[in-house]
């Protein structure tokens, strides 16, 4: 795969890639402004990354997508922050009945999503509560981006884990040791996916996840 150039990557490039309507890349157009706008008092995500914000924040979050099996029916993401990646997956999957559920505990991040999700009228559910203290709820597909390491990730998503659970989890270059220390508490069915979107970048298809049975405790 030919790498995309960062600088140059727009929001016509992401409709393009992305294959999207122009009435949904205007509901996006209408959403990166609200993080540009926000982001001047309240540093959602990283200043330098607003640059190339419609590769790093919305391709890296669409290329998701494909990956969402066709029977899913709900969707938890985990840590949303600035709705990466779901409130890009919400917007996308909106006319297919999906439920998602951002959980956001941070109260500057979670204004922003409700804010929003206002403006998109998007049907989403934002949970204001920390994950570790969330009820124990099962979820068809679980996502998360820049949370945490994988083996702490995998205790907060196991609360939401069922039988036929699939996990989406956005990884960097740490990948190799994360998954190494994760082995030690979890066993798992895993496909590694290069990123669309970094070439550093890989997405984690994780199912069948088990804690390690002597290791009951977890990994902190």
């Amino acid at each position: 795969m030919t790498p995309l150039n960062e600088d140059a990557f727009g929001p016509e490039d992401f409709a393009r890639i992305a294959n999207v309507s122009r009435e949904t890349l205007s509901r996006l157009k209408l959403y990166a402004a609200m993080v540009q706008d926000w982001n001047a008092r309240h540093n959602l995500v990283s200043r330098a990354s607003l640059k190339t914000m419609w590769l790093r924040h919305f391709w890296d979050s669409a290329q998701l997508l494909d990956l969402i099996p066709e029977q899913a029916r709900s969707l938890v993401d985990l840590g949303s922050g600035a709705g990466f990646p779901g409130l890009v997956l919400a917007e996308l999957l909106r006319d297919r009945g999906r439920r998602i559920v951002l959980y956001e505990s941070t109260a500057k991040k979670r204004d922003f999503l409700y804010a929003v999700a206002a403006r998109l009228a998007l049907a989403v559910e934002i949970r204001p509560e920390r994950i570790e203290a969330a009820p124990e709820e099962v979820f068809d597909v679980i996502t998360a981006r820049a949370l945490a390491p994988l083996p702490k990730l995998l205790d907060y998503a196991q609360r939401f884990w069922g039988q036929g659970t699939t996990g989406l989890l956005l990884k960097g270059q740490n990948l190799a040791a994360e998954l190494t220390s994760a082995h030690n508490y979890w066993t798992m069915k895993l496909q590694m996916h290069a990123s669309r979107s970094s070439p550093s970048g890989t997405v984690l298809e994780i199912r069948e996840l088990k804690r390690v049975a002597s290791n009951r405790t977890g990994a902190r």
